[in-house]
């Protein structure tokens, strides 16, 4: 994709290639190609519509019905945030009266389309030409014009004291190569410009990399982790009048998108553990000091697997304490307890066996419970979960779980049973 492409692809004859384009989408793409060339369509305008196409079907999963007008390139599509997490932040900031904000890096559009539908006027400012130009497309293509505008430029030239708040998205790829970029010090715009925008503007939020160290959050900022469908998928900084809580996890259980059809209709919410639901969708929030530490006992009859926002957030303490559950070993983020406790949480598995790691013992266990399928959970273990199955040799009709850990310092596996 590039500029020319995206203007052809505006045209009404680009309308009627992604048009017949969409009705080919997912199937062979040889014969797509041969579809849209026999119905007179130039091979380059045909070729752009049909990868716009499998893209917009791609991005179904991220951004609803809508997706079904926008225009996306690969990479962008990728770090695109869920809509299903973008349209909780924008309610948290309208909820805090922000009323004007500055996405700086705004990308595709994916959060300033959120937080317009939030009734809340967004000023983009995108580096990358094409980028700018179709996030100027999408907020055209929702229906959002009027309150997402976009221009490219430098983000850190842009006047933030103009808006009440400030979404920052710095970029974590390096550009040519899209290689991931692991040292926050190496983020455009830089590390230091984007952590001194709190200093500039109090209502300011950060999207950083889930892999974030806890050394480099500011001092007096909210640090959350997301994860959504049991996957981590971001982490933000709340600064100033936002940061509710040191620490928070947040566990979205994803359902069908609200407003996904671009409407400016507002999104309607529920609560739960006080958290803002987006419909379709449970959300959930644990938060806390990240410092505790949870207590240490012995395996209990029941083991949980924290979610990863959980274990990222360091609220493995917080919630040993909602469940009544304690560490077998005070590294390793298994909790374990005599009787389970619904949670939204941890996944929770009944311990039916535990017993040192031994791959001849563990092999004649399974054979005996007649086990042909498993699936291998592992922390505080080296071995590798597809050589360990391969290595069981299995071949019954029962399933089980399979947890590698360490207790007490020893290699162990549990075996486990999926509470219902």
């Amino acid at each position: 994709m590039d500029l020319e492409q995206l203007a052809a692809l505006r045209t009404p004859e680009g309308s009627a290639a992604l048009a017949a384009a969409t009705e080919v989408a997912g199937g062979d793409p040889l014969a797509a190609a041969a579809a849209l060339r026999s119905a007179g369509i130039p091979a380059g305008l045909a070729a752009a519509a049909l990868t716009q196409a499998e893209l917009r079907r791609r991005a179904v999963g991220k951004f609803g019905a809508a997706a079904g007008g926008m225009f996306f390139t690969r990479p962008g599509l990728e770090q695109a945030t869920r809509g299903v997490v973008a349209q909780r932040r924008a309610h948290r900031l309208r909820e805090a009266g922000v009323t004007s904000l500055a996405d700086l890096g705004c990308g595709l559009g994916a959060d300033a389309l959120a937080a317009a539908r939030a009734g809340i006027r967004v000023y983009g400012v995108e580096a990358d030409p094409l980028t700018a130009a179709l996030a100027e497309a999408n907020a055209q293509a929702t229906g959002l014009a009027e309150l997402f505008t976009v221009e490219c430029g430098d983000a850190t030239a842009f006047e933030v004291t103009r808006v009440a708040g400030v979404f920052c998205d710095p970029a974590r790829r390096r550009a040519g190569t899209g290689r991931r970029i692991f040292d926050p010090k190496a983020y455009s715009p830089p590390w230091d410009f984007v952590t001194g925008l709190a200093e500039r503007v109090p209502y300011t939020v950060v999207k950083v990399a889930p892999g974030l160290d806890h050394a480099l959050i500011p001092a007096g900022a909210e640090a959350e982790w997301v994860s959504v469908g049991g996957d981590l998928v971001e982490a933000a900084l709340w600064c100033g009048p936002l940061a509710q809580s040191p620490r928070r996890a947040t566990v979205v259980k994803e359902g069908p998108l609200l407003n996904a059809s671009g409407t400016k209709r507002a999104p309607s919410y529920h609560q739960t553990d006080g958290a803002p639901q987006v419909e379709g969708s449970m959300v959930h929030e644990l938060v806390g000091s990240g410092r505790e530490e949870a207590p240490v006992g012995a395996v209990g009859r029941f083991v949980y697997d924290p979610d990863p926002a959980v274990v990222r957030a360091h609220l493995i303490a917080e919630l040993a304490a909602e469940l009544d559950a304690t560490l077998a070993d005070p590294s390793i983020a298994y909790l374990y307890a005599d009787t389970p406790t619904p949670t939204p949480y941890a996944r929770c598995l009944e311990v039916t066996e535990m017993l040192p790691f031994s791959l001849k013992r563990l092999r004649a266990l399974l054979r005996e419970r007649r086990v042909g399928r498993v699936e291998i959970l592992k922390r505080g273990s080296a071995l590798d979960p597809e050589r360990l199955r391969h290595d069981l040799r299995l071949t019954g009709d029962q399933p089980a779980s399979l947890v590698l850990t360490r207790v007490a310092g020893a290699p162990t596996v549990l075996v486990c049973q999926p509470v219902p």
